[in-house]
């Protein structure tokens, strides 16, 4: 990656969803990135012209709720979107790009928390991104899902939520989560210790304990599907 791109910019919209192994991999990849607290809405670009990508992670949050930062966060991916700036959303992210460009967000036919396997689309677009992957473990910790966007192409699904995953061009959105390492999922259910117990009964829900079995494994793999999607995400990065 060349010395002369642009930083790309990192949403957090609360402290425990960071960018995990995509921070990583990017410091590995020599591509310099910044992190923006979006509770800190004085903190937010006027633009994003600036920056080679975007990326918007986590959060318990709803992209229908009336935060006050939420409003100049979705026209800054639709800037992003007329510029070509590739855009990159986790979760919560994923459902703000999807509702930035005319899709709807609303709640999931049932909560989804948990590791869970998801199947990749046979479509040469899913090819291009996923390679030879037909399916694997992803990493889940949601309440509402994501409609299509006009010209979206459809790339995952799992059998308690349909849209896991689309791109449209260079722009790729996950209703999962392909980011996390084993710290991050330890912290998630220390701190979502009453969401797991109000939840227990959901057929897609587990506890911690079965969360954390085999934890390094889990993340082991699901690093290995996160390195293929970001590795073709990176190539879309404008250089200025």
């Amino acid at each position: 990656m060349s010395a002369n791109t642009n930083p790309v910019i990192i949403f957090k919209n609360v402290a425990h969803e960071g960018p995990g192994y995509l921070g990583d991999f990017l410091t590995q990849k020599n591509i310099p990135w910044q992190i923006v607290n979006t509770n800190d809405v004085d903190t937010l670009p006027n633009s994003i012209l600036g920056f080679s990508g975007v990326i918007i992670m986590g959060g318990p949050m709803s992209v229908n709720d009336d935060l006050p930062w939420i409003a100049p966060l979705l026209n800054l991916i639709r800037e992003a979107r007329d510029a070509d700036i590739p855009l990159l959303g986790h979760c919560f992210g994923g459902q703000l790009i999807s509702k930035a460009f005319g899709a709807e967000v609303r709640a999931n036919q049932i909560k989804e928390i948990g590791w869970g396997e998801v199947t990749v689309s046979q479509n040469e677009v899913a090819k291009f991104w996923f390679g030879e992957i037909e399916a694997f473990n992803s990493f889940h910790w949601h309440g509402e899902t994501f409609s299509l966007p006009e010209g979206a192409t459809h790339l995952l699904a799992s059998a308690h939520c349909q849209n896991q995953a689309y791109s449209i061009g260079k722009h790729l959105a996950f209703q999962s989560h392909i980011e996390v390492t084993a710290e991050m999922v330890i912290n998630w259910c220390d701190l979502g210790v009453d969401e797991l117990a109000e939840s227990a009964t959901s057929p897609a829900v587990q506890q911690a304990e079965a969360m954390q079995q085999a934890l390094p494994v889990h993340c082991f793999f699901l690093n290995k599907v996160a390195k293929q999607v970001y590795s073709q995400w990176i190539k879309g990065l404008m250089h200025r």
